[in-house]
């Protein structure tokens, strides 16, 4: 009986942060939150299998969202971040509103989009903000919506930017041919507003871009990456709410879950957290 109320106890102790994505670009958040939070457990899913996402309808995302949260709460989160911009956009506020209520009202999902906009105005001097993101997101509205609450004199102009994850999944970002097809992007939102000084990396695969683009824009726009900021708010976030801090388990572990192949998931993750991982290949 000791044995067995032992093991009992470990198991229902295991409460990671899970952390959502539909495939590797949240991978990019979850680097930041581990550095500044290294003490928790976190639990990351990619939905390799059904990415991208960024085309796909708003009850698509909508449902294949939902779908992962639930299999992250059912392996002990209670914490869960859609580290992903377009199922931000797309399934959040319904996840919220709708689906919590009914699964577990003690439980919490949290997005990417809220807390880079709400300090977004502190960041631009012209007011002018530009938004690179994919086309689900920028379709949504979602950036100058939220802006629009937190900043309301700030212009936002948007672009999507169709090209960049598949080119960034599949390595070739950095060629030439690659390159140019950024560079084009970046210079048709600059276009759109030459006032523009900020600029926020709309997808959480940009990240891997942030150096390159830097290098092609006037010296004066900023570049912003989310993952710092995120990492942030959670911290904060976790401060506020001391009732969801004390159920998140920590042990400083991390296991990662696929929908694709796990070993093809552990060669390409590699690019963007540069470190050896050993992932799970699970079926929503």
């Amino acid at each position: 009986m000791v044995t067995l109320f032992c093991i009992f106890e470990l198991v229902k102790k295991y409460a990671p942060i899970g952390v959502f994505d539909s495939g590797y670009g949240g991978l990019t958040i979850l680097s930041e939150i581990q550095k500044r939070l290294p003490q928790y457990d976190y639990l990351y899913l990619g939905d390799n299998a059904r990415a991208p996402y960024g085309t796909r309808s708003f009850d698509v995302v909508y449902e294949f969202t939902l779908e992962g949260v639930n299999e992250l709460f059912a392996r002990g989160c209670e914490l869960v971040i859609i580290a992903c911009n377009t199922a931000s956009a797309k399934a959040l506020r319904t996840i919220q509103q709708k689906n919590l209520p009914l699964i577990d009202p003690e439980k919490r999902v949290l997005g990417v989009i809220r807390p880079s906009t709400e300090i977004i105005g502190e960041l631009t001097k012209t007011k002018h903000v530009g938004i690179l993101a994919t086309e689900g997101t920028v379709k949504s509205l979602s950036y100058p919506i939220e802006i629009q609450k937190f900043s309301p004199e700030t212009i936002v102009t948007q672009h999507a930017c169709s090209m960049w994850v598949p080119l960034i999944e599949n390595g070739k970002h950095a060629t030439e041919a690659g390159q140019m097809f950024i560079k084009e992007d970046v210079e048709l939102l600059l276009q759109k507003d030459d006032k523009i000084d900020v600029i926020i990396l709309g997808c959480t695969h940009y990240p891997i871009l942030k150096s390159y683009i830097e290098s092609i824009v006037p010296s004066h726009v900023k570049v912003i990456a989310q993952g710092g900021i995120i990492a942030e708010k959670l911290e904060d976030y976790l401060v506020r709410h001391p009732e969801m801090e004390v159920k998140c388990s920590k042990n400083g572990t991390t296991h990662f879950l696929t929908t694709e192949n796990s070993e093809g998931f552990n060669k390409r993750a590699s690019l963007f957290l540069h470190q050896e991982i050993k992932s799970e290949h699970i079926k929503l």
